[in-house]
């Protein structure tokens, strides 16, 4: 399995990290419109270059409307999401996780928690039980949302902030 990053910032660097420590992709590459160097294959406009059966992609922007239309142009385009989970995280077996997500070390999703497309759960992020967190989301490092939350689209929890249990009312 190959896996092309769409960005090679920040989120980029660590999304590529968590990858290769999964062990799961032969290759990581990106594209980018500014950076250089030994990884970067094109710009972002070249992943049709790169769609084929063994390759996922996945957008790496902190923007969550931008990370958002990016997976859905990639689906459009009939290409594979990555979904990186770091091996640190725990994530019930109870929660359903979209592709094109990101769960980073020592975050928690837990039971009946669904996270649609293109979400990012943050280092030391906690997304308690029954919650639902709708496309684009981005729960920052160390933030909490506790029980029964509903985020809507392109919520940013930040770091330190808490979402209180069943303040957002799910649907």
């Amino acid at each position: 399995m190959k896996l092309l990053i769409i960005g090679a910032g920040g989120h980029g660097q660590v999304v590529a990290d968590l990858a290769e420590q999964s062990g799961i992709y032969e290759t990581i590459a990106f594209l980018d419109d500014n950076a250089t160097g030994e990884n970067i294959v094109g710009k972002c406009d070249d992943y049709l270059q790169f769609k084929a059966e063994k390759t996922e992609m996945y957008p790496a922007f902190g923007n969550n409307e931008a990370r958002l239309q990016w997976e859905n142009r990639l689906e459009q385009e009939g290409i594979a999401l990555a979904t990186i989970i770091s091996d640190r995280a725990y994530v019930s077996p109870k929660a359903k996780i979209a592709n094109g997500s990101v769960i980073m070390p020592m975050a928690v999703v837990n039971t009946n928690t669904v996270l649609e497309k293109a979400c990012i759960i943050n280092i030391g992020a906690v997304v308690d039980h029954g919650c639902y967190v709708e496309a684009g989301c981005h729960i920052a490092p160390g933030a909490i949302v506790k029980a029964e939350n509903r985020l809507p689209r392109y919520t940013k929890v930040d770091s330190g902030e808490t979402v209180e249990a069943r303040s957002l009312p799910l649907k």
